[in-house]
């Protein structure tokens, strides 16, 4: 674990390393699905109430959502996010925060980035009212990250629609990492998340008797090969240096063992990262479902377009590299994409200069505790540390930010005269 200095954000942040756990135990404690964070807006909301300067708004967008706003008036304007659902995942940790709620876990961290962002909002208050900035800080504690409504949408597209973003310069966010310990990060340019895109589809045949197959069309025998032609097009029909794949989920089909079914449904997901080979990989799906109809069969298909990819900003990026380096002696940086998953904070970054990095959170125990799963769990001391580093985020952003501004107003007086 790297050592800190006595940087003024690190020993702010420390003060509060107690409130930071106990916000994320209570968050752990009692985890809620997305489009329903009622208590946990709720205690964000009245938490924030009691920072001083703060303005704080809620139902922007979505029901559930809370932001929060520190400003001095002109300046440059920044956002920090953090979303605040968790997974429909029974918890098989024995700690004392289990989850009270059953069925329902915090598999992926939103507990600790929730907790992280209250602490951020704390410690910037603080450097609002000393003075030291001039600028504006909105804290956007966003619902529904996970899963999508009725619609196929998630939370960060109805706030971005609803104004939670206007105005603002640049957007920064945080998300922990499993596959590093505490002391590094993961830090990208450019795309470094998939595009998300869901599939259903249906194979249709007549259907007959399992003892004449020879009277009807299979769909099952029509799958077989379907699946070979989907295997082939990641391999096969995608460039070797770009990011692609399909993945099938779901199968269902019969109802009795001596019936061909006259349909079978599969369904899955589609990942990518550039909007070429997104388009692409739908159309090779929709290619590899013809070959039925050569063999009597017919298909639908329907695709659903999720989260656009996470495509991270290199100037934002640095920020975040700067930060961790001032603060923090010894940290490391791995320079690589985070992967095919999904993260809607692609909403947000493909609308103004964004970026989110992956927190170093991985327990001590040496057990993998990944993502998703019923034994996630964290090295609490991450919570310290990716308070500090949003907070050191914003403040250089603020203040390189304002500086560039009036030189180039100097700049244009000069040029005036």
């Amino acid at each position: 674990m790297p050592e800190h200095n006595e940087h003024p954000t690190v020993v702010q942040t420390n003060k509060i390393a107690g409130k930071l756990v106990e916000w994320r135990r209570r968050f752990h404690q009692h985890p809620e699905l997305s489009f329903h964070e009622f208590g946990t807006s709720q205690f964000v909301a009245e938490t924030l109430k009691n920072i001083d300067g703060l303005k704080v708004e809620t139902g922007i967008g979505v029901e559930t959502s809370v932001v929060a706003t520190l400003t001095s008036g002109e300046g440059p304007v920044i956002a920090l996010r953090a979303d605040m659902d968790a997974l429909p995942i029974k918890e098989e940790n024995d700690v004392e925060y289990k989850s009270k709620n059953e069925g329902i876990m915090h598999a992926c961290g939103h507990d600790a980035h929730t907790a992280i962002l209250l602490g951020a909002a704390h410690v910037l208050a603080e450097k609002f009212q000393s003075g030291e900035l001039k600028g504006t800080v909105k804290f956007i504690f966003q619902p529904a990250e996970e899963s999508t409504d009725e619609h196929g949408l998630s939370g960060s597209p109805y706030m971005v629609k609803a104004g939670a973003y206007d105005h603002v310069d640049a957007a920064i966010a945080l998300h922990v990492c499993p596959w590093l310990p505490v002391g590094m990060a993961q830090v990208n340019d450019g795309y470094s998340m998939a595009n998300v895109d869901v599939f259903t589809a249906k194979i249709f045949g007549t259907g007959g008797h399992g003892a004449y197959p020879e009277l009807g069309t299979d769909p099952i025998w029509m799958l077989g090969l379907v699946m070979q032609a989907l295997n082939g097009i990641v391999s096969r029909k995608i460039p070797a240096l770009e990011a692609g794949v399909i993945s099938i989920g779901q199968i269902h089909a019969g109802t009795a063992s001596n019936i061909i079914p006259n349909e079978v449904f599969i369904s899955g997901t589609i990942r990518s990262y550039t909007p070429e080979i997104r388009d692409l990989l739908s159309q090779e799906l929709k290619n590899a479902l013809s070959v039925v109809e050569p063999l009597g069969g017919k298909y639908s298909l329907e695709v659903e377009r999720g989260e656009p990819a996470l495509k991270n900003d290199p100037r934002i990026n640095n920020y975040f590299i700067q930060s961790m380096e001032e603060m923090f002696s010894g940290f490391q940086i791995v320079r690589r994409p985070f992967g095919m998953g999904g993260e809607d904070f692609g909403y947000v970054t493909q609308e103004i200069p964004g970026a989110m990095f992956f927190l170093g959170c991985a327990p001590k125990d040496g057990i993998q505790r990944d993502l998703h799963t019923p034994i996630f769990d964290m090295d609490e001391d991450c919570l310290a540390m990716g308070t500090a580093i949003l907070v050191q985020t914003a403040v250089n952003f603020i203040k390189n930010e304002s500086h560039s501004t009036n030189m180039n107003k100097m700049g244009e007086h000069a040029n005036v005269s």
